[in-house]
């Protein structure tokens, strides 16, 4: 039978991949709130040697633990899906998905395919998980092929397999749409994660399989008046070295946003946004904390280790980074 060998939870914004020296142009940029402090040079540096050592952290766990296959949950921010479909999740069923054909010309740091880098899918435990979820009351779509292959898969899922395995390590893609109003809430993603530990719990090969949650924290980039709430962050991070992942969700799901909160304003249809309302928790890149709430469900009820806490003014965003390798 398989076996559930560790969670893994990480962010994955633009700057867990800019060199700090970069920091401050972004932070220079960006219409951001006027009261958030505008970092050195050394601290950006600082805070960025800080994320790399948290992706350290779990790459290490992952090889440590002997992982034979990943479940990445993230989110599809249209690169496989737009407007025309935007379903709530997607299991890839394929063989192998590829990185953007895009080349970055800006500096980049960290660890990095080239554009176009075929990573491996599974099949088997994909399929498992894609019926075992429906026997359970929910109606994923899937994806045996790359909707859009220039594009490649969802970003937050290549920067889960760039920088947690050599590149070679199998990976089952769940995308969900947590960026476009109405997004599933907490709760939603809380019962999803429940559901994909007992089909892990059921699946009949013999293989160690790692969970990760890539995204979050706070952030809503480009936004004006953008600001950080690290207050959210931390009680969510509390919630989830209780191993709460329930109280995540009722915690994600009550946030009301403010009516003069520019950034979290969703009421306008633009390119990366319906103008549609949503059922409640905060806007835009904040909500790939359902991310780790669904990945916290698989492993509820076991006590999770915080690696760090990264409160990057720049963008601003808060990057963070955990892992559980022990379960009830």
């Amino acid at each position: 039978m398989a076996k559930l060998v560790g969670t893994f939870f990480h962010s994955h914004g633009g700057t867990t991949s800019l060199p700090p020296e970069l920091w401050v142009e972004r932070r220079n940029n960006r219409p951001i709130r006027s009261d958030v402090p505008n970092e050195s040079l050394a601290k950006n540096t600082a805070k960025s040697e800080r994320v790399h050592k948290g992706f350290q952290t779990l790459r290490d766990k992952v090889q440590e633990l002997k992982v034979d296959v990943l479940i990445v949950f993230s989110d599809d921010q249209l690169e496989c899906f737009d407007f025309n479909n935007y379903p709530a999740f997607a299991v890839y069923v394929g063989e192998k998905f590829s990185k953007s054909q895009r080349i970055i010309r800006s500096p980049l740091i960290g660890r990095h395919a080239p554009p176009g880098y075929e990573f491996l899918g599974h099949p088997k435990l994909a399929t498992e998980l894609l019926l075992g979820v429906m026997s359970r009351g929910f109606d994923p779509a899937f994806s045996m092929n790359m909707p859009k292959p220039d594009k490649g898969l969802a970003g937050g899922i290549i920067r889960s397999a760039e920088e947690l395995t050599n590149f070679t390590t199998p990976i089952v893609p769940i995308m969900m749409n947590l960026y476009f109003a109405p997004q599933v809430t907490g709760m939603r993603s809380y019962l999803f994660g429940k559901a994909v530990r007992e089909v892990i719990d059921e699946f009949d090969q013999n293989i160690r399989i790692g969970v990760v949650a890539s995204g979050g924290l706070w952030h809503t980039p480009g936004m004006p008046n953008a600001w950080l709430n690290t207050e959210f962050d931390h009680k969510t991070l509390d919630l989830l070295a209780k191993g709460d992942a329930r109280g995540m969700a009722e915690h994600f799901d009550s946030y009301v946003i403010p009516e003069d909160d520019l950034s979290q304003d969703i009421s306008t249809q633009i390119r990366v946004n319906t103008g549609m309302p949503s059922l409640g928790g905060p806007a835009f890149g904040t909500r790939e904390t359902c991310a780790w709430i669904a990945v916290a469900a698989v492993s509820e009820g076991s006590a999770i280790n915080i690696v760090d806490y990264i409160d990057v003014f720049a963008s601003p965003v808060g990057n963070a980074f955990a892992y559980c390798e022990s379960f009830i």
